[in-house]
């Protein structure tokens, strides 16, 4: 059985054998699975002490020292001071450099930064995003009326639909990728070139997991108030209409006034109820969870080089998901966003 240092020597073996073929650190990185960096310090590593140095690791320093709460104290005050400028972010070699600057401690080595800041569970690397900055009475009408209208039973005489939109990036390869093989991954140049970008709207009826994404070539005002008479006409024979949607400035009826004119864009928006979510309250659309759903499984990973192509994609995903009725079960309800958000 072979101990991890053993595999670690393989692998390091495999990737200077195949840097010796002729294979680019890239493409060394992908068969090996490895990081291009680390294929580059084995071959840096070879280079510079021999075969060695290449497959074994340095012997490792002993224990690093302990400081007094006095020197961790002022660490912790550093990270979470903001960065030099020029820097997004402190580094381990930033906080040492600024620590020894401050003559606060003679020696301390970037291990024993790291282990402080782990003891503290500080993690400057990191950045969390939030999706409510605040509550207020606005916030919680706007929340509390689309979760009693999620809290409704299905009524096929007055539906619910949800829209949001996603732009879409167009690239395509300069080099054809090569197909998978056993043992092979797929591999995908990294060059690719770029061709623009368009639009795709989601529409999606949860409670009867109806979905529809349309793709347009742009994302204007007049895009929005076509998705929009298309929603009303899909529904001919109901007098209402529950919309749910965010508050993007050509979310409105004056892109249908824009469009159509006052007299037909008024007689399109009247047949909606539209429920706007509260600023930052976006995650309340359930539109995201069909966007979602639709970035993961439909565009992935995959270039696509132009808009037909996406179209035809697109089409072939929504057939897919129709034919199996995907219902969005949501859960967040207004007691549950009272117990959340501490308010009566």
């Amino acid at each position: 059985m072979k101990t991890g240092k053993d595999a670690r020597q393989i692998y390091r073996a495999n990737a200077l054998n195949l840097r010796s073929k002729g294979l680019s650190v890239a493409e060394v990185a992908d068969y090996l699975e490895l990081t291009p960096r680390t294929v580059y310090n084995i071959e840096r590593n070879y280079e510079e002490g021999g075969l060695s140095k290449a497959l074994n690791d340095e012997p490792r320093p002993g224990a690093p020292i302990k400081h007094d709460d006095a020197v961790k104290a002022h660490v912790v005050a550093t990270v979470c001071a903001d960065p030099p400028e020029g820097f997004d972010r402190w580094t381990l070699d930033l906080l040492q450099e600024r620590v020894l600057e401050s003559k606060v401690v003679g020696k301390i080595s970037r291990e024993s930064i790291r282990l402080i800041l782990k003891e503290h569970d500080l993690k400057p690397w990191q950045q969390a995003s939030w999706c409510v900055p605040r509550i207020d009475q606005e916030y919680i009408l706007r929340m509390e009326a689309l979760l009693d209208l999620y809290a409704k039973p299905h009524d096929c005489s007055r539906p619910m639909v949800c829209l949001d939109e996603k732009p879409i990036q167009l690239h395509d390869h300069v080099r054809e990728p090569e197909g998978l093989r056993p043992g092979k991954c797929r591999r995908v140049d990294y060059e690719y070139r770029r061709n623009g970008t368009c639009n795709a709207f989601c529409i999606v009826e949860p409670k009867t997991g109806a979905y529809s994404v349309k793709i347009t070539k742009q994302r204007k005002a007049e895009d929005f108030a076509m998705q929009i008479k298309e929603i009303a006409e899909s529904y001919p024979d109901v007098t209402k209409i529950d919309l749910v949607m965010d508050n993007l400035n050509t979310h409105s009826k004056k892109s249908l006034v824009k469009t159509f004119g006052e007299e037909e864009a008024t007689r399109i928006w009247n047949r909606f109820t539209v429920y706007y979510t509260p600023k930052h309250g976006s995650w309340l659309n359930q539109a995201e969870i069909a966007i979602n759903m639709y970035a993961r499984q439909c565009l992935g990973k995959t270039r696509i080089p132009n808009i037909d192509i996406l179209m035809k994609k697109t089409a072939q995903w929504v057939r897919y998901i129709n034919e199996r009725d995907v219902i969005i079960r949501w859960k967040f309800t207004t007691q549950k966003a009272r117990e959340k958000f501490n308010y009566p």
